[in-house]
C-alpha cells in the first residue's frame, strides 16, 4: 500500500513537473522500426540522473525475435566505461516506443524528426526534461546540427542547456 501511494506521487510530482512548460512530442508519420535498430551516437542531450557526468554515449538498438527490442546504452563516466541494458516495446502509436532500464517502469520514447536517409533522430519524452538528438556518425555537419537545434526549439524544449556529448 506504502509503495503504490509513493509511486502515485511520483507520478503526479513528474506530470506536474513536466507540465510547466509545453512542448509538442508529435512524432514522424512514416517511422520505420527496423531502420532505426542499429548503432547511434548521443550528438546532445538534456542533462539527466540517468547519464549524468557521461560521454562518448551510444545506444545500440537491436529488435528481438518476439518484437521487443533490446536497448543497450553505453559510455564513459569518469574514465570508466559504463553500459546500462534496457528494453523498449513498439506502441500503436507511429513513431513511439515504451523504454525501460528499470524494471517495469516503462517511459514514452517520442521519434520527433528523422533524416530522409536516415543520419539523424530527434527523440524527446513526455517531459521537457527529455531531449536527445543521435546520429549514425559521430558528428553531424554544423548546418545539420543547427537545424535539428532549431526543431527541438520550435517544439518548446530549452535548447540552449543541450549537453554535447562527442569531442
Amino acid at each position: 500500500m506504502l509503495l503504490a501511494l509513493a509511486m502515485l506521487i511520483f507520478a503526479l510530482t513528474a506530470y506536474a513537473e513536466g507540465r510547466k512548460q509545453e512542448i509538442n512530442t508529435a512524432t514522424v508519420p512514416n517511422f520505420d522500426l527496423k531502420a532505426f535498430m542499429g548503432r547511434w551516437y548521443e550528438i546532445a542531450r538534456l542533462d539527466n540522473r540517468f547519464e549524468r557526468g557521461m560521454t562518448n554515449v551510444i545506444a545500440d538498438y537491436t529488435l528481438q525475435p518476439d518484437g521487443k527490442i533490446q536497448i543497450v546504452n553505453s559510455g564513459m563516466r569518469d574514465g570508466k566505461y559504463h553500459e546500462t541494458i534496457g528494453r523498449g516495446k513498439v506502441t500503436t502509436q507511429t513513431g513511439r516506443l515504451r523504454v525501460s532500464f528499470f524494471m517495469f517502469f516503462y517511459s514514452d520514447y517520442n521519434v520527433m524528426a528523422m533524416a530522409q536517409n536516415g543520419e539523424w533522430v530527434l527523440v524527446g519524452g513526455n517531459s521537457p526534461k527529455y531531449l536527445w538528438i543521435l546520429a549514425r556518425k559521430k558528428n553531424l555537419s554544423e548546418e545539420t546540427l543547427n537545424h535539428i537545434i532549431g526543431l527541438a526549439r520550435d517544439r518548446g524544449y530549452d535548447t540552449d542547456a543541450l549537453i554535447f556529448n562527442h569531442e
